[in-house]
């Protein structure tokens, strides 16, 4: 039994990876960091709304720069 629930859990994970990574991890790793950053931030009110555009704007322009990067 416990062996059953484990494969449907690693199946479940294994789905779960593929929609959210998908092609790009790097955008699912750093859709979680921005995630974490404005809850981390929340109590402090002003900060994420100058923090949190920023980590994202800035794992879009590494994203990018990794794809030109291996684009032919």
């Amino acid at each position: 039994m416990t062996a059953v629930l484990a494969r449907g859990l690693r199946a479940f994970g294994r789905l779960w990876w593929e929609c959210l990574g998908g092609d790009t991890p790097e955008l699912c790793v750093a859709t979680l960091v921005v995630v974490g950053v404005a809850f981390a931030l929340a109590p402090l009110h002003v900060l994420p709304i100058i923090v949190v555009p920023a980590v994202a704007v800035l794992a879009l322009v590494v994203s990018a720069a990794r794809g030109r990067r291996g684009a032919p």
